[in-house]
């Protein structure tokens, strides 16, 4: 018979609920303004479910009709410097928050709301509608509010896609000292999300200020909570993390302001992230009007017993009894909140032959489409900008790659305490697996961070540093095949968030990683990402080919106010080149290519490490041609200029690239040229990339699978044939 012994948990996990003294003891001014927030944001609401029903909400509506108690509750226990953001249902999380941000001495029931909070919910609507006068510019819409002065981060209609970015600004919290803390709102459907429990880890193990706010609604659309989940009890969560973790009815928004301010307790005294969890109800279904029994997957009196429990009657009780309010005057808050909300709705809609229609000169131009994809760059104005050609410092022409990769970043690091290295194993191995972040971790140790393997979760926290504004994070992808790991953060949150949220919002974060072709690590290690990230809105390309260029790059890449994705190539790391001696303060604009090779038969666009095997061949057969080496890849960011007066010269045009042909750069980039140098060409673009399948790692195959310098030499002579012009080198025998 074997001995048990039962494990305690390491954290604490409770039941929390007001008591009769906590009821007497509410301080009135709270417990009359969680009233008047309640009201406010039930009229809010119930006017957002209106005009859907009229057709003049453009997408969905999720209302939170219901679920009041746990939004204003909590919000109201935080300062104004503290923050949140949420998920797609967080029109009454936004609101309560900028609502204490607005009012900060609080709501009187009794009287006019007045100016500030009427334009607070003026341009809360507007934003839900789609209008330029919306916090987002009618970007973001209903499920992508943000308004950082007040502390909402922006809510995120990727299931659980905002909680890593949450993390990330409780750790610019923590490494300021503030003693802020940062709510981050979900619900059930989105606990058991990978990138929810990876953050919550790391957030215990960093002890990071950071909430996790479950709303159990019990249904995530009209999948009941019991059907997805044994454990039921979803602050469960919280104890294999060993993180505190409190249950609440989330219908009594005083419970929810006592949980919340133990939280804050935790938090603020350094002691690491809590769980609450607060039991709470949608009135109406996913989306619009109609409730879940329409759609028979919840029953009538369920619907009923819980509209028994109704937020804005449980704490009118609670005033009523201790008479800090009277009947009437809840009545009349109700009244003065739905006219309020009738009057802005009528600044905003109007009658058209019998239709109701949003005024037309409320809509953002349709210029306003791109505008903020990507910033103007002009975070570079003054900048030292010099090529190698013109370089005023010392250089020499043995520089290892990799050590210039690990210098530049030191530099930046001793000048710019704002930048922060993060990734797998980047603090150990004498700089991570190649020796990119030597010597980092043992000078700046609370800067140079060792992750989990949790690929979506560091992204996004790295997201959220970069989004609070106070820290430049650079990730490293071990391998850029990863990136599909983390491919929400990459491409959903951190190349949209800047767009997505009006434009104006900055995101200045680093992706660093590798090109591993021909080192046998299979197909799983080996993709070249230059072509999946050009076609993704939002980020900028680079690609260093030389030591100088990469000092050069990276620096511009810190400075960018953009999201920038640096490749390197393992190729690279041992060869030697030109750099930098003594200076590492340089930049090389982003944008700009490089002739690395003047000709006039043939212009050939490559990158990274198939530059010098370019040029090796073209040397070798002794073509006229013309090498750019592009350093720049997405977009935006591609030297037309240069690239065209070069196609207006030769007339020809071969792109070299190294990896798959189904996730090919130079396939877009072909098309693109197509577009715009049809007239100068002489003959069709042709182009040298390996094989469809991806490397193997039988060398043989693999080899196989990788452009070789074979296949540029078979791509020159097709190019110098169909022109009818010999080889130099064949020429002279």
């Amino acid at each position: 018979m074997p001995i048990y012994d039962d494990l305690t948990p390491k954290a604490f996990w409770r039941d929390i609920k007001a008591s009769k003294e906590d009821r007497t003891e509410l301080d009135p001014t709270v417990g009359r303004t969680m009233l008047s927030q309640l009201h406010l944001i039930r009229a809010f609401e119930e006017k957002v479910l209106d005009l859907a029903g009229q057709g003049l909400v453009h997408g969905p509506a999720h209302s939170a009709i219901g679920q009041e108690g746990g939004a204003v509750g909590s919000a109201m226990a935080m300062r104004g410097s503290d923050q949140v953001n949420g998920s797609h249902r967080a029109h009454h999380q936004f609101l309560a928050k900028a609502l204490a941000y607005a009012a900060p001495e609080g709501i009187d029931p009794e009287k006019s709301f007045g100016e500030t909070l009427r334009h607070l919910s003026k341009r809360t609507l507007s934003e839900i509608l789609g209008l330029s006068e919306g916090f987002c510019q009618g970007r973001g819409g209903s499920m992508h509010l943000r308004w950082a002065e007040s502390g909402n981060l922006g809510t995120n209609a990727i299931v659980g896609g905002g909680v890593p970015m949450a993390a990330g600004a409780a750790w610019a919290h923590k490494q300021a000292g503030t003693g802020d803390v940062v709510y981050t709102y979900f619900g059930d459907g989105a606990v058991n999300i990978g990138s929810v429990l990876e953050t919550m880890n790391i957030a215990a193990a960093w002890k990071l200020p950071i909430c996790f706010f479950i709303e159990n609604n019990r249904y995530a659309v009209s999948t009941h909570v019991e059907e997805v989940t044994a454990e039921t009890r979803l602050s469960a969560r919280g104890l294999a993390f060993g993180i505190p973790a409190l249950k609440v009815d989330g219908m009594d928004a005083l419970s929810v302001y006592l949980a919340s301010e133990e939280a804050n307790k935790i938090m603020r005294a350094g002691e690491g992230p809590v769980v609450i969890e607060a039991d709470v109800y949608r009135y109406f279904h996913q989306n619009g009007a109609l409730p879940g029994s329409a759609f028979g997957y919840r029953t009538k009196e369920e619907e009923q017993e819980w509209r028994g429990r109704d937020p804005l009657d449980a704490m009118a009780r609670d005033l009523m009894e201790r008479q800090i309010i009277g009947a009437q005057a809840i009545e009349d808050l109700r009244t003065q909140a739905q006219e309020m909300m009738e009057e802005i709705a009528g600044e905003l809609i109007e009658e058209v032959d019998g239709k109701r229609r949003i005024k037309p000169a409320l809509w953002p131009e349709e210029s306003f489409r791109d505008f903020g994809l990507r910033g103007d760059l002009s975070e570079f104005e003054g900048v030292r900008f010099e090529e190698q050609e013109e370089f005023s410092g010392t250089l020499k022409d043995n520089v290892k790659f990799i050590d210039a990769v690990a210098d530049v970043m030191m530099r930046r690091m001793e000048t710019d305490e704002r930048v922060v290295v993060m990734g797998e194993d980047v603090h150990r191995l004498k700089g991570g697996t190649n020796g990119a972040t030597k010597g980092l971790s043992d000078k700046f140790p609370d800067r140079c961070l060792g992750t989990p393997i949790a690929e979506n979760a560091f992204t996004g926290l790295a997201a959220g540093m970069a989004a609070d504004g106070r820290v430049r994070p650079v990730i490293e992808f071990m391998y850029p095949d990863f990136m599909w790991v983390a491919a929400d953060q990459v491409f959903n949150q951190i190349g949209k968030a800047r767009h997505m949220f009006g434009g104006d919002n900055a995101m200045p974060l680093v992706l660093r990683t590798k090109v591993a072709m021909g080192t046998g690590y299979g197909s799983q290690h080996s993709m070249d990402p230059a072509g999946i990230f050009a076609t993704a809105p939002g980020w900028r390309i680079v690609a260093p080919s030389t030591p100088y260029d990469y000092v050069g790059l990276m620096n511009a890449a810190l400075q960018c106010e953009d999201p920038v994705l640096v490749i390197e190539h393992v190729d690279l790391y041992a060869s030697k080149g030109v750099g930098p001696v003594d200076d590492l303060d340089y930049m090389i604009p982003l944008g700009k290519a490089k002739v690395v090779r003047e000709g006039a038969r043939v212009t050939v666009l490559t990158y990274l490490a198939m530059v010098e095997k370019t040029r090796e061949v073209v040397e070798r057969l002794g073509v006229d041609a013309e090498i750019i080496d592009l350093r720049s890849l997405d977009r935006a960011g591609l030297d037309w200029e240069t690239i065209e007066a070069s196609i207006e010269k030769t007339g020809n045009v071969l792109i070299v690239e190294q990896g798959a042909s189904g996730t090919s750069y130079g396939g877009w980039l072909a098309d693109e040229i197509q577009r715009r140098c049809f007239d100068f060409l002489d003959q069709p673009i042709k182009r040298v990339h390996g094989a469809e399948a991806s490397p193997s790692i039988s060398k043989v195959l693999e080899a196989a699978a990788c452009a070789r310098p074979q296949d540029i030499e078979a791509g020159l002579r097709e190019v110098m044939a169909d022109q009818g012009l010999p080889l130099a080198a064949e020429a002279a025998e």
